[in-house]
């Protein structure tokens, strides 16, 4: 639940101290940089849906180990 966000910001989330605009959140927009790096380095994903109004959902895929 929340404000969600628009789609035009949603491919640039992940850049370091990216923030959209009229937001005032507390951070420095280095979160969400810092989990698609290590996601990244474990081979994974992060897939952000998000509609306005509604809310945002973020979801972090990782591969699994070979037994």
């Amino acid at each position: 639940e929340g404000r969600g966000i628009a789609r035009q910001h949603l491919p640039r989330l992940s850049e370091r101290f990216y923030r959209v605009e009229g937001q005032t959140s507390g951070g420095t927009g280095l979160g969400l940089a810092i989990v698609k790096h290590v996601v990244n380095r474990h081979r994974g994903g992060v897939l952000v849906e998000s509609a306005e109004g509604e809310g945002t959902t973020f979801s972090v895929y990782l591969p699994v180990a070979a037994g």
